[in-house]
């Protein structure tokens, strides 16, 4: 065991301890899955992450760096606020991208681009790996698991980018906030709900529920919350990434979200993630604030 160079970054928030806290391993050479699996088991954190240099194919694709992901209980493939947290992490600790402005980080499912945007991080959402309506059963399963009735699922789709997230849409933002998730009956799925503001149903016109026409720096246009299955039962995520990521996918591409938006997220869990949404061309930017709020060093 050594002493490895260690971040604890805030993801999706400029202001510490109001989005999503990432702890960040800058050196994971040398360590085995297992070590990584049990450390993230003692951060008591949704995700930690170990950056690595990239593979020789990687590195040859264009990689600035290769970074594990590990939740509880699982490693994953893709995760969007490890994404923005471990190049964060990264670049404070001088790393130097390629392309001055733009990073290529090597995962689970290849490469994903990212840029800076001013005092924002945002990363191209990778292509989803299934789409399409869920089944009736299961849609019914996750009202009944949401305890709304199954009318008030507006629309569903599979949002599956490495997480299996399952995406439904509620009437509303506040509906989304009053929800109060039964853990037995959504037992092994990852379940993403959104809800459109106030302001985005009052501007939706016929045939699109939740359509909003714009939202600038301030506004918001949804409320999302996600739930996953955790160490001890059912857990909520405050800011994810990777569902809004896929949730812009989907909704952009049905129609039920404008090109360029701002999610809300961790409301119902206290905190202020800032989602920000943008559809350039065929690519969708995921971005956020990030702070750093612990550096140092760990044992492993």
């Amino acid at each position: 065991m050594r002493h490895r160079p260690f971040l604890q970054v805030d993801v999706f928030t400029a202001q510490p301890y109001q989005g999503n806290p990432l702890a960040v391993v800058l050196d994971g050479e040398g360590l085995t899955a297992e070590a990584m699996q049990q450390f993230t088991h003692w951060t008591h954190l949704s995700e930690a992450t170990f950056v690595l240099p990239p593979t020789p194919e990687g590195r040859a694709a264009g990689a600035d760096y290769r970074v594990r992901i590990f939740s509880p209980g699982r490693e994953l493939p893709f995760a969007g606020h490890p994404t923005l947290g471990s190049c964060h992490a990264w670049l404070e600790a001088g790393g130097q991208p390629r392309v001055a402005g733009r990073v290529v980080q090597e995962c689970g499912v290849g490469l994903v681009a990212l840029r800076q945007n001013g005092d924002r991080l945002a990363f191209a959402a990778p292509p989803l790996r299934r789409s399409g309506p869920l089944d009736e059963a299961e849609v019914a399963r996750i009202a009944q698991g949401l305890g709304v009735a199954r009318s008030d699922i507006l629309h569903h789709a599979w949002c599956d980018n490495g997480p299996n997230w399952r995406g439904v849409m509620l009437r509303s933002a506040a509906q989304v906030l009053a929800l109060k998730p039964d853990g037995a009956i959504l037992a092994g799925l990852d379940v993403g709900v959104v809800g459109p503001t106030a302001e985005g149903g009052a501007s939706a016109p016929r045939g699109k529920v939740g359509v909003v026409g714009s939202s600038d720096a301030d506004g918001i246009a949804f409320e999302v919350r996600a739930f996953f299955p955790g160490s001890n039962g059912l857990t909520e995520d405050p800011v994810t990434g990777s569902l809004n990521a896929a949730l812009a996918q989907w909704l952009i591409g049905a129609g039920l979200a404008p090109p360029r938006y701002v999610a809300s997220q961790g409301t119902a869990l206290g905190r202020a993630g800032r989602v920000h949404v943008a559809q350039e061309g065929s690519t969708i930017w995921v971005g956020g604030s990030t702070v750093t709020c612990v550096r140092g060093e760990v044992l492993l």
